[in-house]
């Protein structure tokens, strides 16, 4: 991890998901509500690209923590809501055994027509099996492939996978990662990933190009991420943005984290 950056270890992985959404409301976190319609779009165009009669192919979110950006893909929710639900009384007084039961009957009763299966990746083993048992991932795999290849489970699953999503996760993955994650695919894999600005782009452009994925991204269009913790992080953003070549002018130094969206299909 970057270091500048503060940590949320303690939140990440927590029994259930109130800690995270209480600790991240002040800061505004809202990328995977950006991602929300890009990542539907995505997963959309990929089904259309599969050979009629197939299995559709699965998305993998990769640090998938609670299942968030497949809550906002496959069901009628907004960040907004999550929040609310997660940081306000209604949820407050539960326990998590509690809090879980409510959750399987929350997302299923708002779970879109045609949801699509979602995989789940995160070495915070909490996270994504609380997000499996609440019934927003269909599997949760915590592999740590900055530092070993996918085990036997992984590797099955990822002959499934069309489409590999993250929201600002390439602060905490490199190539490495996704190599790894290429590597093992069996059928065309596209990625639609967010990624900070204050992370180089090139390694992940040139690892895709690798395995025969052709990047589109517009630098010119940012998405917030979050407000800084405080002057210190503000202060490693700005230098880690100038160095990558960005202006933080606007961005990064009017108090936030920006995120550009990289798209990587078959060439």
């Amino acid at each position: 991890m970057a270091a500048g950056k503060t940590r949320f270890d303690d939140v990440y992985d927590a029994p259930d998901p109130r800690p995270y959404f209480r600790r991240l409301a002040p800061l505004r976190y809202e990328i995977p509500e950006h991602a929300r319609p890009v990542f539907r779009r995505a997963a959309a165009a990929r089904a259309a690209a599969e050979a009629p009669g197939g299995t559709p192919p699965a998305v993998l979110d990769l640090c998938s923590s609670y299942g968030i950006n497949a809550a906002l893909l496959n069901h009628d929710v907004t960040l907004a809501g999550l929040y609310e639900r997660y940081t306000g009384p209604d949820t407050a007084h539960l326990t998590t055994a509690e809090l879980l039961t409510a959750d399987r009957e929350f997302y299923a009763a708002r779970r879109r027509p045609g949801a699509l299966r979602v995989l789940g990746l995160d070495i915070a083993g909490h996270a994504v099996r609380y997000a499996r048992a609440a019934g927003l991932l269909d599997e949760a795999h915590t592999d740590n492939l900055e530092e070993d290849e996918p085990g036997p489970e992984l590797r099955r699953a990822l002959a499934g996978v069309g489409l590999i999503t993250v929201t600002g996760g390439g602060s905490y993955v490199t190539r490495r990662t996704f190599d790894r994650l290429l590597r093992h695919a069996r059928r065309p894999v596209w990625v639609s990933a967010f990624v900070l600005r204050t992370v180089p782009l090139e390694p992940l452009v040139a690892c895709f190009a690798e395995h025969g994925l052709r990047t589109r991204t517009d630098t010119s269009r940012t998405y917030p991420q979050r407000l800084f913790t405080d002057a210190r992080e503000r202060d490693y953003a700005v230098r880690a943005v100038r160095a990558t070549g960005g202006d933080p002018a606007g961005r990064e130094e009017a108090g936030s984290f920006h995120a550009v969206l990289l798209e990587a299909r078959p060439e």
